[in-house]
């Protein structure tokens, strides 16, 4: 196993236990949850920091969701494949957001230095590379829309992001509600206001 195979597998095995226990989170309980021995971990890594910095950098990782967005058919209906495009969203950004809640709930702030931190611009370049995966989608029906598909994907980003931030559980809108606000506003239009 090559030494980037085994960091991957570590971080694999390591992930749902950062989002369990956070920075209390020891060598020993992801050594038994990667089948390997604690050794292993640090010939991989050279401490617990290293593998937290790891996990936190493949909880933002936007691949996992490119490549779920990448599998949706764009033979089905729009309607569906924002719905499908949503939940994969959604599961990223839960994803990420308990990974790197339970670090910070858990004490764990490091400071990096220059070389450690993430490159300026990366979290732009996530959001750009989803945006463009979510236009994709919905490209194939551009002529039957009143928008460009890319600020069709902006504003269904936009409301993605803000249903994780201020939906409570009895208000919480499904991934159908928005894709058809989206889609066909929000008014009855047998009782349309004026």
């Amino acid at each position: 196993m090559t030494p980037e195979h085994r960091r991957a597998m570590i971080v694999a095995a390591a992930l749902p236990l950062v989002a369990e226990y956070g920075a209390a989170i020891t060598t020993s309980q992801i050594a038994r949850a990667a089948g390997i021995g604690e050794a292993t971990i640090f010939r991989a890594f050279k401490d617990k920091d290293e593998v937290l910095d790891a996990c936190v950098t493949e909880a933002v990782n936007p691949d996992h969701v490119l490549r779920e967005l990448a599998s949706i058919p764009l033979d089905q209906p729009l309607p569906v494949r924002l719905s499908d495009a949503a939940e994969a969203i959604r599961a990223h950004l839960e994803r990420m957001g308990t990974v790197v809640g339970s670090l910070h709930a858990s004490g764990h702030r490091r400071d990096r230095s220059p070389a450690d931190r993430p490159p300026p611009g990366s979290r732009e370049q996530s959001m750009r590379v989803v945006r463009e995966a979510v236009t994709d989608l919905i490209e194939p029906d551009r002529a039957a829309l009143r928008l460009e598909p890319e600020k069709l994907a902006s504003i269904f980003l936009g409301m993605l992001f803000t249903r994780l931030h201020f939906a409570s559980a009895d208000t919480e809108p499904t991934s159908e509600d928005l894709v058809d606000v989206l889609l066909h506003g929000s008014l009855d239009d047998s009782r349309s206001a004026t």
